[in-house]
């Protein structure tokens, strides 16, 4: 997926093409029951099958490329899919749904519900856990949100804003998680999923991490203090090199995206926001990947997953839109 350009994103054939080689790279599997026999598949034929159409001997099944897929009953064209992918791919702080929708030519509900189902497509569910042996690993936290004083329901105090938690591994991955409420629970449920405890964790000197940190092989903190743009006791960098700036940074990008691109964001849908931050830091440029390629990676993610606005069994539950 290169350029603006890319013929698959103005032609519908050429963007089943463009898909299927990236998500079928040793050719179509049967998503109904993992048949990979490529004698028992094959297209479908006559003149009245749809395109893209294939056929499954060993369960009398029919699928397309998008089945089994965030893409799945979708009716906006392959071509504006694949673009849309890419636009995400490619813009830093994110694009909003309202660019989304004239950028496509498709309405604006069906704009917000396609970015909604291409972050859940960044979502990496068999990530490691980040750092290791000789290595260290940030923690942070922010607060974001019910920040205008101005505002009818404004409230002062953390406890009345969105809290989010970020360990980074410096110049490397990140592991950003969205939670209720930031306490030195839910903060340490966090640290030993996300990462290793054979690392050097390095924070500020807030207490929600004093009891975490004896658990990993080191911990050590930094300075912030309340005068942290140069004031006497405030520092970024501690004695033995130790910093969150790493932390500091995905937070100034993730901040000013969702300012300046989002503007608003209720708490119910704000981890997928984080985590499509989350996937463009770990697939930045500075690891070697470009926008293409990101893109790709974001095609190759919509395998196995659902988003639908009501869970299909008509259940409500997390796979559903609210």
């Amino acid at each position: 997926m290169a350029g603006i350009q890319y013929p698959a994103f103005t032609d519908e054939t050429a963007a089943r093409e463009a898909l299927e080689a990236v998500r079928w790279p040793d050719g179509p599997y049967c998503p109904h029951c993992g048949n990979l026999d490529q004698e028992k598949i094959a297209k479908g034929a006559g003149k009245a099958h749809r395109p893209g159409l294939y056929y499954c001997a060993a369960c009398n099944g029919q699928f397309t490329v998008t089945v089994g897929t965030v893409m799945e009953r979708s009716k906006i064209p392959l071509s504006k899919w694949l673009m849309a992918m890419h636009l995400m791919a490619s813009s830093k702080k994110g694009m909003s749904a309202h660019q989304m929708h004239r950028m496509l030519g498709v309405t604006y509900k069906s704009a917000w519900f396609l970015c909604h189902r291409i972050r859940e497509a960044m979502k990496d569910d068999n990530a490691s856990p980040l750092g290791g042996e000789g290595k260290s690993v940030q923690a942070d936290e922010t607060y974001i949100g019910n920040s205008s004083k101005r505002a009818k329901h404004y409230k002062k105090g953390h406890s009345h804003k969105q809290q989010i938690v970020a360990l980074i591994e410096p110049n490397g991955k990140a592991r950003v998680v969205h939670v209720q409420t930031a306490t030195k629970t839910s903060v340490r449920d966090i640290l030993l999923k996300h990462a290793d405890l054979a690392s050097e964790l390095h924070t500020d000197q807030s207490n929600l991490y004093t009891d975490v940190g004896g658990e990993f092989a080191a911990h050590k903190t930094v300075k912030h203090g309340q005068n942290a743009r140069g004031g006497s006791g405030a520092n970024y960098v501690g004695s033995e090199g130790q910093t969150t700036n790493a932390a500091e940074n995905f937070f100034g990008i993730f901040k000013r995206g969702m300012v300046g691109t989002y503007h608003k964001c209720e708490a119910q849908h704000l981890q997928r926001y984080v985590t499509e931050f989350e996937f463009r830091h770990n697939t930045r440029s500075g690891l070697g990947v470009n926008d293409g390629e990101r893109a790709a990676l974001i095609a190759k993610g919509i395998s196995g997953k659902r988003l639908t606005y009501r869970p299909t069994n008509g259940n409500r539950g997390s796979s559903a839109i609210h």
